[in-house]
């Protein structure tokens, strides 16, 4: 799963670093994610997942790293997730 996600935050996270270079527990807006690319970002995890984020995870928090991400997809459609 972490790797569909950095795949989808180096589509469309617009980072002035390579995705690579980060960890799975790094700030991802520290590293220079903004809120437009946040917003860009969900969209393409909601696709690739086939979720839709609930109201209560539309926030920073949800998407501050790579584990926060992944714990957010898990909680929504676990089977998803692992796929």
């Amino acid at each position: 799963m972490n790797g569909t996600i950095r795949n989808l935050l180096e589509q469309h996270g617009r980072l002035p670093v390579t995705v690579s270079s980060l960890a799975d527990d790094q700030d991802l807006y520290a590293a220079g994610l903004t809120s437009f690319a946040a917003v860009q970002l969900m969209l393409g995890l909601e696709e690739a997942f086939d979720v839709e984020f609930p109201e209560r995870m539309l926030n920073r928090k949800s998407f501050a790293s790579i584990n926060a991400i992944a714990a957010c997809l898990s909680e929504i459609a676990p089977q998803k997730a692992v796929a």
